[in-house]
C-alpha cells in the first residue's frame, strides 16, 4: 500500500469514528427535511383567526363599505352614526375588534383617504385583503362613473387571475408534445440547494483541513511523519481522506433524505396543482423523468464537488502549514473564503437573469465556477460552457496543488514564526 494511501486511510478511519461525525450524519437530513416542512406547517398551523373589522364610511351613501365582503380572516362590521374618533376609542381593547377601518368622504376621488386603526401588530395578510377589496371596488366604481351600458358585464368579464403559467424549453422542433417543461420557481429552489450544499462542503471540510494540519503541527506530529513520507505525500493524503469522509457523509445524508423525503408525499398530493407549488411539482416530475438532465447534473455535481473541494483544501492545507495556531490561521482562512463569500452572493444574481455575462464569466474562473456554474445549470447551460468551466477548474486544481505543496513542504517544518507574505513567495519559488 503507497503511503498516501496509508495516509488516507488513517485520516479516513480517525475521523469517521468520532461522535461528532455520527452525530451530524443522522441530524442534518432532519434538519434539512425541517426546512422543507416548516414553509408547510408554518402555513398549515400559523393561520390568522377570524378577525373582526369594524368600518366607519364616510363616502356617499356608503358605496364603499356596502360592497366590503366579509370572507374566511376577516369579518366586517358597519357602524352607523358614529365619527372615527368615537369608534377608534370605543373599540380600542383589541378583545371587542381587530381594529377599525375609516374611509374617508373623498374617497373615490383620493384612494389614499382612508385610516386602518389596528389595536395589535397589523397583519401584512389583512392588510393586503382590505386594500385588495378596496381597491377593486373603487375602480369598479369609477368606472361606472362613465355610464357605459353593460358596465357590469364589462367589470365582470375583467376580472382575470393567472394560476399557472405553463412554461416549456423552446428546443425549434415547433412540437409542443417534445418540448420539456420548465419552471423558474423549480429552477430557483435547484440552483438554491446544489449552490449552497457545494459552499457547505468547501467551507466544512476545506477548514477540517487546515485544522488537521494546525493541531498536528502544533503537537509535532508532522516532524516525526516527515521523516518517512514526502510532504506532498502527507498534503494529497490528508485532502483525499477528508474528501473520503465528505464523500461518505453526503452519500448516507442522500440515503437518509430520499427516505425521509417519503413523509413529503401526502403533503405534495394535496397541492393545487394550478398554483404555484404545483406548477413547481409538475416541473419537478418533468424534470426527474428526463434522464439526459439527471446524468448531466450527477456528471456535474460530481467534477464540481471533487474540485472545488479539492482546489480550496489544498489552499486551507497550505494556510494550516504555515502557522501555529488556530488564531493566525484565521487570518489566512478569511483570505481564502473571500471568494466563496463572493460566489455566494453572485449566485443570488441567477434567479434574475442566469445567463448574465457577469455570471458567465464567474462560471468559468475556478475560485468561483463550482458554486456559480452549479447554480446555472438547473436553468440550462450550453455543453461547451461546461466542458471550458470543467477543464479550467481541473488545470487550476493542479496548479493550486504545485503551489500548496511548495508552502506546505517549508510550513510544516517552520515554527514560533508567522510568516510573511514575502515568506510565502519565497517558500514557492523554492
Amino acid at each position: 500500500m503507497s503511503k498516501i494511501g496509508i495516509i488516507i486511510s488513517r485520516e479516513y478511519r480517525e475521523r469517521v469514528r468520532k461522535k461528532s461525525f455520527i452525530i451530524t450524519t443522522l441530524l442534518m437530513p432532519l434538519f434539512m427535511l425541517a426546512l422543507y416542512l416548516a414553509p408547510t406547517l408554518i402555513m398549515s398551523k400559523g393561520s390568522i383567526d377570524l378577525q373582526q373589522v369594524i368600518v366607519v364610511d364616510d363616502s356617499p351613501n356608503k358605496i364603499v363599505s356596502s360592497q366590503l365582503e366579509s370572507n374566511d380572516i376577516i369579518e366586517f362590521t358597519i357602524l352607523e352614526d358614529i365619527t372615527k374618533q368615537e369608534a377608534s376609542a370605543q373599540y380600542a381593547d383589541k378583545s371587542s375588534a381587530y381594529g377599525v377601518l375609516y374611509l374617508g368622504s373623498n374617497i373615490l376621488e383620493d384612494s389614499n383617504d382612508l385610516q386602518f386603526f389596528v389595536n395589535e401588530s397589523a397583519s401584512m395578510l389583512i392588510e393586503e385583503n382590505i386594500m385588495g377589496q378596496l381597491e377593486r371596488i373603487i375602480s369598479g366604481e369609477k368606472m361606472r362613473s362613465y355610464n357605459i351600458d353593460g358596465i357590469e358585464e364589462i367589470i365582470a368579464s375583467t376580472d382575470v387571475s393567472i394560476n399557472n403559467l405553463n412554461t416549456v424549453k423552446n428546443d425549434g422542433s415547433g412540437d409542443e408534445d417534445q418540448m420539456k417543461s420548465t419552471s423558474s420557481i423549480f429552477s430557483y429552489l435547484l440552483a438554491l440547494f446544489l449552490g449552497l450544499i457545494l459552499y457547505m462542503i468547501i467551507i466544512l471540510y476545506g477548514q477540517m483541513v487546515m485544522t488537521t494540519v494546525i493541531e498536528e503541527k502544533s503537537s509535532r506530529v508532522l516532524d516525526v511523519i516527515v521523516t518517512t513520507c514526502k510532504p506532498f505525500d502527507i498534503m494529497m493524503g490528508k485532502i483525499l481522506g477528508i474528501a473520503a469522509v465528505a464523500a461518505t457523509q453526503i452519500a448516507i445524508w442522500g440515503v437518509l433524505i430520499i427516505a425521509g423525503s417519503q413523509f413529503l408525499i401526502p403533503a405534495i398530493a394535496s397541492i393545487d396543482p394550478s398554483s404555484d407549488a404545483g406548477s413547481a411539482i409538475n416541473s419537478l416530475l418533468a424534470q426527474i423523468t428526463d434522464f439526459g438532465f439527471i446524468i448531466k447534473l450527477m456528471v456535474a455535481m460530481l467534477v464540481y464537488v471533487i474540485g472545488g473541494f479539492l482546489l480550496y483544501a489544498s489552499l486551507f492545507a497550505a494556510a494550516g502549514s504555515a502557522v501555529d495556531n488556530a488564531q493566525d490561521g484565521q487570518q489566512f482562512s478569511t483570505i481564502i473564503l473571500l471568494p466563496i463569500i463572493f460566489s455566494l452572493i453572485i449566485m443570488m444574481q441567477v434567479f434574475n437573469n442566469p445567463n448574465a455575462e457577469i455570471l458567465k464569466w464567474c462560471s468559468m474562473i475556478p475560485f468561483t465556477s463550482p458554486i456559480v456554474m452549479m447554480a446555472r445549470i438547473p436553468y440550462g447551460v450550453e455543453n461547451w460552457e461546461l466542458l471550458l468551466s470543467f477543464a479550467i477548474l481541473i488545470v487550476s486544481f493542479i496548479a493550486t496543488t504545485w503551489i500548496a505543496a511548495r508552502i506546505y513542504r517549508i510550513g510544516i517544518l517552520t515554527h514560533g514564526k508567522k510568516p510573511s507574505w514575502k515568506d510565502l513567495g519565497q517558500w514557492i519559488r523554492g
